[in-house]
């Protein structure tokens, strides 16, 4: 039987990942990939193959004539262009030999996907901490910031990922976004959110509730306000489609209530999104668990 482990280590805090090879027959492994992935230029798989990039189960290296084996996985490294590094700092604020928990800067993504590699919270903080095995119990977008939380043994993790599934975790964000004096606050939102069709972006339609929020308004300046934010669910984008569905879209939010292209790294305007704070009794040791975020965010100019 093959192998099912990954035969290559973590790479500077990135474990490698796998494509598994389906049913089918082609001339060559090179002729797979190229078919495959259409939008990755042919010299850039010759180029890896030549170098020994792609290894099989056993860690040896395919070729440039290496056959296609179906049911096979490719094991290998991820490749991203040069990432720009986020000019922002994580704080530790909590860590035992179960948990983690950090204060994440706005513009870090929390684990590598797409062209983010190095530049994620989980991998500064396997780099930092010393722990390969390092997982997040739960996500924040890249554009918020606020308190994460990750399992640092992989025995006990589903069994924090359990208090959000049930619904076990009590969280409070904060937001700065435009006031309406006709919006009578504290008001519980609920409504159906759903993926639009020709984006990545959550809109609200008809049908039963699927989200509810919380808000209340902690104060006022000018034209603008600083919200409380309860979510009692936890649907894709909730909190920035809740607010803007609502008429007041959070302050510099890049999707709602259109979406604006890529900003690249421009750092200079950070969603005005936090998690504040959460409150968990811990599954392991049974104490009672808050843990509040330091960071502070930016009222508009008035």
């Amino acid at each position: 039987m093959k192998p099912r482990h990954s035969p290559l280590p973590q790479r500077d805090g990135v474990a490698p990942s796998f494509l598994e090879l389906p049913a089918g027959s082609w001339p060559s492994l090179l002729a797979y990939l190229i078919e495959r992935f259409p939008h990755v230029a042919a010299g850039i798989w010759q180029e890896r193959l030549q170098r020994g990039a792609l290894v099989d189960p056993h860690g040896m290296p395919y070729t440039l004539g290496s056959p296609y084996l179906p049911y096979t996985r490719i094991w290998y490294y991820r490749e991203v262009p040069r990432e720009t590094p986020v000019p922002f700092e994580e704080y530790v604020l909590h860590q035992d030999d179960n948990l983690v928990v950090a204060d994440k800067p706005h513009f870090l993504a929390c684990i590598p996907a797409g062209r983010h590699l190095q530049e994620t919270l989980l991998t500064r903080l396997k780099v930092r901490l010393g722990l390969p095995d390092l997982a997040p119990i739960h996500r924040l977008d890249r554009e918020t910031a606020g308190i994460m939380l990750f399992c640092a043994n992989p025995a006990h993790r589903g069994t924090y990922q359990k208090l959000f599934s049930e619904r076990r975790v009590q969280k409070e964000y904060e937001a700065i976004a435009p006031y309406r004096a006709d919006l009578a606050l504290p008001l519980v939102h609920r409504s159906r959110l759903e993926e639009r069709p020709e984006n990545f972006t959550m809109q609200e339609v008809p049908g039963e509730a699927n989200s509810e929020t919380r808000i209340e308004l902690i104060a006022r300046h000018g034209d603008w306000a600083h919200y409380r934010l309860q979510p009692h669910t936890g649907k894709k984008h909730q909190l920035r489609a809740h607010l803007c569905a609502l008429g007041i879209p959070i302050r510099h939010d890049p999707w709602y209530p259109l979406a604006l292209p890529d900003k690249g790294d421009d750092f200079s305007q950070p969603l005005q999104l936090l998690a504040r704070s959460i409150r968990f009794v811990d599954p392991v040791s049974g104490i009672d668990q808050y843990f509040a975020s330091q960071r502070q965010l930016v009222w508009a100019a008035a």
